[in-house]
């Protein structure tokens, strides 16, 4: 295998660490990395794989031969470098949400097996698809094969972990104050998000609510195409760490016994839970590298056996999951690059 050199900007970053985990255990292991990211980061020793490193702050030549350059870290890091390393050469793989809205940049779920032509040469980046747009289409895409979906909505709970490590840490400190009765801190949220379930934030939150229930839907069209299931989808933020979880309701054109319905959604990348004891949770999907789901008939029906409406109770790592996309995309995209630039 050709020996690749991989740019990571955004290292120090919650994404950019699980990804140099999923990284050290893949094909492009042997490659050379540069580990990248703002200046706060600069001279942090890191590693991925057996490759000890340090963090480097990004340069003018930063992204010089690089073959594949994962942007991780902050919206702002990637528009203010994806060009350079377009420029460089470099295929671009943004992680962050910053460029799915860009001419031609394509999203992309190679799980899903649906759009390996649509990139070639002339794409100015990929967007591995959001986490959750890809754990949901993976189990719409599941049912359809079953029977073609009449009706489902989703809602999707967020964990701080999605909008990074500063929300991590304001949760954090917000729990710590309300067990002590101080004042709580806000300069992320500008809400309570400890032990509160939201809808959105606060008028100077850093971050929208709105924004990233946009981005899930509009990549979980991009993956399901015109020919595949319509999702409604609302996105809470749950006083959680760590994980996302899903609520999912479903009604199918014809009833199915709920063997058939399970032995479908059973396969690559989808757990199957069938012990009551055993509930998905974000707990539970923590270092996971499945989406974790639980099947339950809707209540009350006549005919339990055969049912059309249903209930998925589905978790997932989302951090992992993003990750674990990113390096398939990079390993799909390899028919590009098959000498590398590495000398």
């Amino acid at each position: 295998m050709p020996v690749y050199k991989i740019a990571i900007a955004g290292a120090s970053s919650l994404v950019g660490r699980e990804l140099k985990e999923i990284l050290s255990d893949s094909p492009l292991a042997a490659s050379n990395f540069a580990l990248l990211d703002e200046e706060e980061a600069q001279g942090q020793l890191d590693q991925v794989g057996d490759e000890v490193t340090f963090i480097q702050a990004i340069a003018a030549d930063a992204f010089d031969r690089a073959d594949f350059t994962f942007f991780c870290g902050a919206e702002d890091l990637t528009r203010r470098h994806w060009r350079t390393a377009l420029r460089a050469g470099s295929t671009v793989l943004d992680l962050t949400g910053a460029l799915d809205q860009e001419n031609g940049v394509v999203i992309r779920a190679p799980w899903l097996g649906t759009e390996a032509a649509a990139v070639d040469l002339f794409t100015p980046a990929v967007a591995p698809a959001h986490p959750a747009a890809l754990s949901l289409a993976l189990l719409m895409d599941r049912l359809q094969q079953a029977s073609p979906v009449r009706f489902a909505a989703a809602t999707v709970l967020l964990p701080a972990s999605e909008l990074g490590r500063a929300a991590m840490d304001e949760l954090h400190q917000q729990t710590v104050s309300l067990l002590s009765f101080q004042s709580l801190p806000r300069a992320v949220y500008d809400a309570q998000v400890a032990y509160n379930m939201l809808g959105g934030l606060g008028e100077a939150a850093r971050f929208n609510l709105g924004a990233t229930e946009a981005r899930i839907h509009r990549h979980y069209q991009s993956l399901t195409g015109v020919r595949g299931p319509h999702l409604a989808i609302q996105v809470l933020h749950a006083p959680v760490f760590h994980g996302h979880t899903f609520l999912i309701a479903v009604e199918l054109e014809r009833s199915l016994e709920i063997a058939a319905i399970e032995e479908t959604l059973s396969g690559e990348h989808v757990d199957l839970i069938l012990e009551e004891t055993d509930s998905p949770s974000n707990l539970a999907a923590t270092g996971q590298n499945d989406v974790l789901v639980r099947l339950r008939p809707q209540p009350g029906l006549r005919n339990p056996a055969q049912i059309s409406r249903l209930w998925l109770w589905a978790a997932s790592d989302n951090l992992r999951i993003h990750a674990q996309n990113a390096v398939a995309c990079a390993l799909d995209l390899r028919r590009l690059r098959p000498q590398g630039t590495v000398q």
